[in-house]
């Protein structure tokens, strides 16, 4: 997962730790399907995968996608309806996207209150030596 690699992700989720909103709720349509194909696009088909990556992840449009692949636009739609249903009931039925950002949370907060944080936590959440000096001085300042 790269989430800290996109500055709309880090920032969104930057900004939920902030508001000390552990049930924050994705608003970014794109950003909520890029987080829940991170976590489950194994569960989809190859084609699922494929299409759901190119229109959300690589922003090709419908059109763009059924030309290359060589079917209809409404095939196209059709398969990626499927992979987002797929992805949502799976993050409905398990909730770890959701336990996921509750975790991540205590993490920030507790990065702000402390000066030191276990590597292997910091490596588990793919946060480096200079993400998390941003998020420290990002969050640090609503102490104030």
């Amino acid at each position: 997962m790269s989430y800290y690699v996109s500055g709309v992700k880090l920032f969104y989720l930057m900004a939920c730790d902030r508001a000390d909103n552990t049930e924050c709720e994705m608003e970014d349509e794109t950003l909520q399907k890029a987080m829940l194909f991170d976590f489950f696009g194994d569960l989809l088909t190859d084609k699922q995968q494929e299409y759901f990556d190119l229109y959300y992840n690589e922003d090709l449009s419908l059109s763009e996608i059924a030309e290359s692949a060589g079917i209809s636009k409404q095939g196209v739609y059709d398969i990626i309806s499927r992979a987002e249903k797929t992805l949502v009931e799976t993050e409905q039925k398990t909730g770890i996207i959701k336990k996921w950002l509750e975790v991540r949370s205590e993490i920030t907060t507790t990065m702000v209150e402390s000066d030191r944080i276990h590597p292997a936590v910091l490596r588990y959440f793919e946060i480096d030596d200079n993400e998390y000096t941003d998020v420290k001085a990002f969050l640090g300042d609503k102490e104030t």
